[in-house]
């Protein structure tokens, strides 16, 4: 019989499923299920309590809802025995961390918690530990940290050290009553498995955690809060298990709860981007992934450990053993053109897409695929969820420039598109730089696969060949195959992670060639978009940040609470 594993992807909206034959990569099921609480950013599940501005919550049930529903589902729909299934594989966007008890259970299960914010999981867009994230940064360059050249310089406020401090800090009791505090990916594991196994690749990119060296020193967090000084011990942990490792084996209680054998084989969490790379056969320096959703990941491998400004981290074995993984990223893609989309289109246009029966967003790219480059006289500054590469500030906020009387909004659309490729270019440019070299460029996701418009102007801003992944659910994939390592050669996997690459990753044979007269106009625009990314961005024009404050001062002037 055939062998097959399960790869299940948790996203920002929703979580999914897919059954992949081992033997060929090839996708015989798919089950989607949007978390039924979605992202909560204005109020708790009681409806009554308000979050403050920069929260973003979910509640962890929604996740145990993915696995109950999804996995029976994929294999209903193949026709397949649960004996076929080998090995099951996690990935999640991080850093999306959540405290729990001694039982493994989330806080925010528990009656007396429910009512308090830092109880549930926090998404990684939460960016409400900024305050955290700043002293943080002050301290370590007080101290001379060496960590802190590992992380482009600064630590995120959407990492792991931030929130945990930020739920010291405002929720002590929530601190006090977590027998641990984890990622979301690992707890996830832990309830498949009955055992927590912490991930190198979220210890490593979120949690400031090094291969030789390990966490910061006591010193170090003590300096930033004596409350805080045996946080690893007392938290976190340092039993760390690599990437591709085998976190355990499903047990007979969530066996029965999902329709599968008891014994499958579990890979050690994983996360989305990270997860990606050897799907799209990437198993050598050189080749940048995109992984592209309502945030983009840029995940590329190197043999030597570099220092590269602004990057979200560098981690050895962290993406694929045997090489440096290097991660940096946008924080807001899918998500800056669905705002436009809420917010910003007239009902004539919502009319003619409905006439035409198409989406709003295919509207909207058709109209802009029919401009020239550089005809709607806009540049914009992709920050609408703050910068995580290369200034890693999630204080700064969008911007859009030349807009007149005539602009339209397929003008705004296009600029937007422009704007997080002249984010991804920066971020190429840093690495090269910094003698990280990049060759190739593949991307993943949802917007990769559809979007034809963004990725021609992805080539012709980056002046390079794009290949696409051939899978429409890459990070599933990556986690079934990281699924089929874990159960081994003995039942029917792989030996290795490269071995997998080999045989179940690919890309799509069409791919993206830049456009000789759309490069040379690109290049006099990014130059722009270059001017305005300094100026806004690296302290010559505070105006964001300064606007920012005055929008907090006047929202707590109107009695909402702060948390």
């Amino acid at each position: 019989m055939s062998k097959y594993t399960i790869g299940i992807d948790y996203g920002t909206q929703s979580g999914r499923a897919v059954l992949i034959d081992v033997e060929t990569g090839h996708e015989v099921a798919t089950a989607v299920k949007p978390y039924t609480h979605g992202v909560m950013d204005q109020f708790l599940p009681d409806g009554k309590t308000r979050l403050e501005h920069d929260w973003a919550l979910q509640h962890p049930r929604d996740y145990l809802e993915v696995l109950e529903l999804t996995i029976p589902a994929v294999v209903k729909e193949a026709g397949i025995t649960k004996e076929q299934v080998i090995g099951l594989g996690i990935d999640f966007t991080a850093c999306t961390i959540l405290p729990i008890d001694v039982d493994l259970n989330p806080l925010c299960f528990r009656e007396e918690y429910q009512d308090n914010p830092h109880s549930y999981v926090k998404l990684w867009k939460h960016h409400a530990a900024q305050d955290e994230a700043d002293a943080l940064n002050r301290i370590a360059s007080e101290r001379e940290e060496p960590f802190l050249k590992r992380y482009g310089g600064k630590i995120s406020s959407e990492w792991m050290i931030p929130k945990v401090w930020q739920i010291l800090n405002e929720a002590p009791s929530i601190y006090e009553a977590a027998h641990e505090i984890l990622e979301a990916t690992d707890w996830v594991v832990s309830q498949l498995t009955g055992k927590v196994v912490r991930n190198s690749c979220t210890a490593g990119y979120k949690a400031i955690w090094h291969k030789q060296e390990g966490y910061p020193s006591r010193e170090f967090f003590k300096a930033l809060d004596p409350r805080l000084e045996n946080v690893v011990e007392e938290k976190l942990s340092n039993d760390i298990a690599p990437i591709g490792a085998k976190a355990g084996e499903l047990t007979i209680s969530f066996a029965e709860r999902i329709g599968l054998l008891p014994g499958t084989a579990v890979a050690v969490g994983n996360v989305d981007a990270h997860v990606a790379v050897p799907a799209v056969g990437i198993t050598e320096p050189g080749k940048l992934l995109m992984v592209m959703g309502t945030s983009t990941c840029h995940i590329l491998l190197g043999e030597e450990e570099q220092v590269v400004p602004g990057m979200c981290g560098i981690v050895e074995d962290g993406v694929l053993p045997g090489f440096m993984g290097y991660e940096a990223g946008q924080s807001c893609v899918g998500d800056h053109f669905e705002w436009f989309i809420e917010n910003c289109v007239p009902s004539d246009y919502l009319q003619e897409a409905n006439i035409q029966g198409v989406s709003t967003h295919q509207l909207l790219t058709d109209k802009a695929t029919m401009q020239r480059v550089g005809e709607h006289g806009l540049i914009a500054l992709d920050w609408w969820n703050g910068n995580r590469s290369t200034l890693v500030d999630t204080n700064l906020t969008g911007v859009l420039l030349g807009a007149t009387l005539l602009t339209k909004p397929e003008d705004i659309y296009r600029a937007l598109i422009e704007a997080t490729a002249y984010g991804t270019r920066t971020i190429v440019e840093a690495f090269r730089t910094s003698g990280v070299p990049i060759h190739e460029v593949y991307a993943a996701g949802g917007i990769a696969e559809k979007n034809a418009l963004m990725m021609q102007i992805y080539a012709d801003v980056l002046n390079m060949e794009i290949k696409i992944s051939a899978s429409s659910q890459t990070p599933a994939l990556g986690s079934a195959m990281f699924g089929a390592v874990a159960a081994g050669a003995e039942r029917g996997g792989y030996a290795t992670i490269t071995e997998a690459a080999t045989k179940m990753g690919r890309v799509k044979e069409k791919t993206y060639l830049p456009i000789p007269e759309n490069v040379e106009v690109y290049e006099a625009l990014f130059a722009e978009y270059t001017k305005l990314y300094d100026y806004f961005g690296r302290g010559e024009n505070d105006v964001m940040k300064r606007l920012k404050k005055i929008k907090a001062e006047s929202s707590r002037q109107k009695g909402e609470p702060v948390w």
